[in-house]
């Protein structure tokens, strides 16, 4: 969800929250696993990340680590361009703590292999954190509780919701978002409205 092709999906993970009692560990355990992340040559075997699609965009991943540190935010992994003889566009896979709504990570698309992650104390703080943004693609969540997937679900602002889980694209199921992350649906039944004009016939006199 946060790092296919390096970050640079539309439904890829922007931000991350996570619930104060479990911040540290779930960072802790997060640092280590972007420490097996292998960056190189996409094309080579056990390749994760390879590198981003232009120089701006690099650039734009840079910028927003620095608008973040300025912020106040703590720099976990990473940060910098990785020297690399395949390509010069290979950013490190990168950990932020401490984000908050002021800085630009949380409210920009990244499209690069950045993690800001984001405390919250409640339910209702995780649902407004997660709709302060302008974009409403994809959202998800992981919880055990059946009632909060019925609470959260309906609450999120995003056209598409993972619960669970972070592989929610299917040619079987409608996507597509709401806000500025556009209108309008493809794939499944819903799909076929795009192609379609609703035409409407009065007949009187009969």
């Amino acid at each position: 969800s946060k790092f296919r092709n390096a970050g640079q999906t539309c439904v890829c993970s922007n931000r991350i929250l996570v619930h104060e009692s479990i911040h540290d560990l779930f960072s802790e355990k997060l640092h280590k696993a972007l420490d097996q992340l292998n960056c190189g040559d996409g094309f080579d075997p056990g390749v994760q990340i390879g590198p981003l699609i232009e120089s701006k965009a690099l650039q734009f991943v840079d910028d927003l680590i620095t608008d973040a540190l300025d912020g106040g935010a703590k720099l976990l992994r990473g940060g910098k361009r990785l020297e690399h003889p395949v390509s010069d566009l290979i950013f490190e896979p990168t950990l932020l703590t401490d984000v908050n709504e002021q800085m630009r990570v949380f409210k920009e698309e990244i499209f690069g292999p950045l993690v800001p992650l984001v405390k919250f104390k409640t339910e209702s703080e995780a649902l407004e954190l997660s709709n302060a943004t302008p974009f409403g693609l994809a959202s998800y969540f992981f919880t055990q509780n059946h009632n909060r997937v019925i609470r959260v679900s309906e609450g999120l602002e995003f056209g598409m919701v993972g619960v669970n889980t972070g592989k929610i694209s299917t040619t079987l199921a409608p996507f597509g978002g709401i806000k500025e992350s556009g209108f309008g649906r493809e794939g499944s039944k819903y799909g076929m409205d795009e192609y379609l004009q609703i035409k409407y016939v009065c007949s009187g006199g009969l």
